[in-house]
């Protein structure tokens, strides 16, 4: 009985000496991260994990309009998120953001003060929001169907080729795809008519958006994500899309060597120049970990991995010297001083205007 009491007690111990070790005992680290599709190099979360041990739940999205309900109606659920800076901007004055204590990122010290100067347009003293990635709205193509379309010597280089529905219509059959965003095709838009790319007048709206529907009819599908994959295998060949994704597309069809090149250019004229920033929301969960994220994503390697990989130009200047000369040197991705002069930035908008703007892009999507 005795040894059969002394059993149970020696099998009672081992059990909470297990219980003691056993990780389940210890509260798992996680962090909730919310970011654009297409748009983390494959192994830099998993690598973060391995250091830190921090779990991450990763989702995306492919419109700042789905962010921005999210955060809006409260209990988003999410750690970090990626805002672009006029969306930012909106949403730092409803008040959705922590400010970023700063001591948590020592990182922040490799911030490229070009970028930063630039993004207090949206964030004034840089407290609530760190650039994660910028780049440019323009024009991609298949090489090899513009010349076949256009001749050999024929050059993509200005909103000319998108704005004239005579220019346009020659991509049709061979397929065009728009980015679903009227805050980019309707500044670029205004900008090609010489009208401020930032008017809020109605009338001003009403010219880029008539502008818009006269094309309308060569357009194949109003996407902003599906664009990477149908370029990159040729299915389409023709966006107005985002410099890195146009650029990934092109990489893509590098690797899968299907004798598909694209091209990116940014328009002669000038076009819209975004950054994507990384910020906390109000309410996010795992404060501790949201600050270890951002910091390990401000790495300098880390921050050239990501631009290597999604051929975008980040907001870090340490991570230059890290950065695949090929896409450093590209102007496209990293526009000389001359090209910088005529890159536009787009600001947030009052509720008024943004509503004209969204009932004036559903027009010009339904074509009604």
């Amino acid at each position: 009985m005795r040894d059969s009491i002394r059993g149970s007690l020696r099998l009672i111990g081992a059990m909470t000496i297990a219980l003691s070790l056993s990780p389940v005992s210890a509260q798992e680290r996680t962090v909730n991260f919310y970011n654009w599709s297409n748009y983390m190099a494959p192994g830099v979360l998993e690598d973060f994990t391995k250091e830190t041990g921090i779990k991450v739940v990763y989702d995306t999205f492919d419109a700042n309009e789905t962010l921005e309900t999210r955060l809006l109606a409260g209990k988003s659920g999410y750690d970090v998120v990626v805002p672009t800076g006029y969306f930012l901007q909106r949403q730092i004055t409803a008040k959705v953001f922590l400010k970023l204590d700063k001591s948590k990122l020592p990182n922040l010290a490799n911030a490229w003060p070009v970028v930063t100067d630039q993004l207090a347009t949206y964030d004034p003293g840089n407290n609530y929001a760190a650039n994660y990635m910028w780049g440019t709205t323009g024009i991609g193509y298949n090489v090899k169907m513009a010349e076949k379309i256009l001749g050999p010597d024929a050059k993509i280089d200005s909103w000319d080729i998108v704005f004239k529905p005579e220019n346009l219509a020659k991509f049709r059959d061979c397929g065009i795809h728009m980015l679903d965003s009227a805050d980019d095709i309707l500044p670029a838009g205004l900008s090609y008519l010489g009208i401020d790319p930032n008017s809020t007048k109605q009338a001003d709206l009403e010219k880029a958006a008539d502008l818009v529907s006269k094309i309308r009819p060569n357009v194949r599908k109003f996407h902003s994500s599906e664009y990477l994959g149908a370029l990159a295998s040729g299915e389409i060949c023709f966006v107005v899309g985002w410099s890195g994704d146009i650029m990934q597309a092109r990489s893509r069809a590098a690797e899968a060597k299907n004798g598909v090149e694209i091209g990116y250019t940014i328009p002669k004229e000038g076009a819209q120049m975004f950054f994507d920033n990384l910020a906390i929301p109000a309410d996010a969960r795992n404060v501790a970990e949201a600050y270890e994220l951002i910091n390990y994503l401000y790495r300098p390697d880390v921050a050239a991995k990501n631009s290597n990989f999604l051929s975008y130009a980040n907001g870090n200047l340490a991570s230059q010297k890290l950065i695949d000369p090929k896409i450093f040197n590209d102007r496209n991705i990293y526009p000389d001083e001359a090209m910088q002069k005529k890159l536009f930035v787009i600001k947030a908008r009052d509720p008024a205007t943004q509503r004209v703007i969204n009932r004036l892009w559903t027009r010009v999507k339904t074509g009604r």
